[in-house]
């Protein structure tokens, strides 16, 4: 391992005692149109730029798309809740993602890693593949299919061009973008924002004004009635907000250090929770409207149905490059993440090559969930927040341990173990999704099939439970003094 004490030089720097900090190796800069080299390395110095505004529309611009959209339509249409009991809820859910969005990326520009390097702290260097190896899958893969679906949809509805040669298309956008990386991918979000956004609200406008907030929708028996419902829905929205969290710092690690913390965390989670707040919104008002029969239509046909031709034609658009927007970032920090495992891949541009086989089978994935894509959908809103909602709880609890403490010197660390975190987690997850997990019909968990009413309490109790876990074990060791580290 290099001695250079440069941070700067692309090399493996010495941050102190017999541990390295992995430098990015190559000349990045600020070009847009350039593969940016490495993986999960500390960002030089001398690479470092960006300011904290840019933040609000890369965490705007992926969530006003139809995915976004349908979680207002669950509210209503699946978990039975009246339109204001619907805003409370999807209010309450976004806030909360949009919160430890914030929160998390504030760390990014001090650190200059992805957010799965900066999880190494809570789970030790080999322990954090249970999270690292989560994400991948989840953002590169599952959230992928998602909004290619959405996005295919879409553009199959204005084309008419059938939906396997739309996917196909948003595809092919979307693995080009995350190809180039960082550079690209904040660019391409700043110039669809504005489109976006503009199309967007006054489609909101429109929904809004014909909507018939009275409208009720009874809630299914298995979902316990209205506080199932609500509590169903708070988890649906959170999932969905929360989601983003474990890509963070990812695209706040090119800031330089001195910048504002407060700053970078306001625009992050702002940009978040407006996004989703609104639109959640907008898909909660649609189900609401009447005089138009939907159910022979596609999610977004539906949704577009109640709009004049134009404004109609204009919001699938939207929606296609909505899509478009989200996945950029889903395949770009997916691909972070499978770095950050630990997996020694030789080349250069290693992160750009995962990039491209996790969109191939991205791509896959998307191709078998168009027959049953709402279903599927509903599923994966709840299962994401039951194993985020633990890893949030150790990588916070893990934090309050090391406030004041230097901790760069365990990021790259392979001799770092820390297994409060991942036995915490597991345990977390394990308890709160057998008692409290509501995925009817595929599981029920002990709880809600008693008491339907409690609705779907897995991501809190996961929360609560690891947390305990993991702050007790390190009152025990006595590991809440130093850092968790095992040295020769």
């Amino acid at each position: 391992m290099a001695s250079n004490t440069d941070p700067s030089s692309p090399a493996t720097a010495t941050t102190g005692g017999a541990t390295g900090t992995l430098v990015r190796e190559g000349e990045y800069g600020e070009r847009v149109i350039a593969v940016e080299p490495g993986g999960a390395e500390f960002i030089p110095l001398k690479e470092r730029h960006g300011r904290p505004l840019q933040l609000f529309w890369t965490w705007t611009s992926p969530n006003l798309e139809f995915a976004t959209v349908f979680v207002g339509v669950l509210a209503v249409s699946v978990f039975g809740l009246d339109f204001w009991q619907a805003v409370l809820a999807i209010l309450l859910g976004s806030a909360a993602g949009g919160l430890t969005q914030g929160l998390l990326s504030a760390r990014g520009p001090s650190h200059g890693v992805p957010q799965m390097v900066l999880s190494r702290l809570g789970f030790g260097y080999w322990g954090n593949i249970l999270p690292a190896g989560l994400n991948s899958v989840t953002a590169g893969i599952g959230w992928f299919a998602v909004n290619s679906v959405s996005g295919a949809f879409a553009l199959n509805t204005l084309t008419h061009m059938p939906t396997a040669a739309c996917l196909v298309i948003i595809v092919a956008l979307q693995i080009i973008i995350a190809f180039f990386g960082y550079n690209l991918v904040h660019a391409f979000e700043r110039y669809a924002f504005p489109v976006l956004a503009v199309i967007f609200l006054i489609t909101t406008v429109v929904i809004l004004a014909k909507s018939s907030p009275g409208e009720a929708v009874a809630a299914p028996a298995a979902i316990g009635g209205k506080l199932g419902g609500f509590l169903l829905t708070t988890g649906a929205v959170f999932g969905y907000a929360v989601g983003w969290n474990p890509y963070a710092s990812d695209y706040t690690r090119y800031f330089r250090p001195q910048t504002s913390k407060k700053a970078v965390a306001l625009w992050s989670g702002l940009g978040l929770f407006l996004s989703c707040a609104i639109l959640e919104t907008a898909g909660a008002a649609s189900i609401t409207i009447t005089g138009v029969n939907t159910s022979h239509l596609t999610p977004t046909a539906a949704f577009t149905s109640h709009l004049p031709t134009a404004l109609a034609d204009a919001t699938l658009l939207a929606i296609a490059l909505g899509a478009v927007a989200a996945n950029v970032l889903n395949i770009y920090s997916g691909a972070l993440s499978f770095t950050a495992m630990g997996i020694k891949l030789p080349m250069a541009l290693r992160r750009a090559i995962v990039a491209l086989v996790f969109g191939v089978i991205g791509f896959v994935f998307a191709l078998t969930a168009i027959p049953d894509a709402g279903q599927r959908y509903t599923e994966f809103l709840l299962v994401i927040a039951y194993w985020i909602s633990p890893w949030l709880a150790v990588s916070f609890c893990d934090q309050l341990l090391r406030r004041g403490r230097g901790i760069d010197a365990l990021l790259f660390d392979r001799r770092h173990h820390n297994w409060a975190g991942p036995v915490a987690m597991v345990v977390g997850m394990v308890v709160s999704i057998w008692l409290f997990a509501n995925q009817y019909p595929l599981y029920v968990g002990v709880v809600p099939s008693h008491v339907p009413a409690v609705g779907d309490l897995t991501f809190e109790i996961g929360f609560v439970l690891t947390a305990g876990i993991y702050l007790t074990w390190h009152l025990i060791s006595g590991d809440s003094r130093r850092p968790a580290a095992v040295r020769p």
